[in-house]
């Protein structure tokens, strides 16, 4: 089996990665948003909207 970061061949410590760095990297991912689950669900679309919008302002006022 190969690291889903880097394709290197995994280590059973750090399993499903080949070490803590691709770990931090992976988890760093998540933490930015670049990865997500999708959801249908109504009020994750108007909370994702919300928080789209407020970015969105908060962006402006430093411009």
């Amino acid at each position: 089996m190969s690291c889903p970061i880097c394709g290197k061949d995994i280590k059973p410590e750090t399993r499903p990665f080949c070490s803590k760095r691709c770990a931090d990297v992976d988890l760093a991912r998540w933490l930015n948003g670049q990865y997500a689950v999708p959801s249908d669900d109504p009020e994750d679309i108007e909370a994702a909207i919300e928080a789209a919008e407020q970015a969105a302002a908060a962006s402006d006022k430093l411009h």
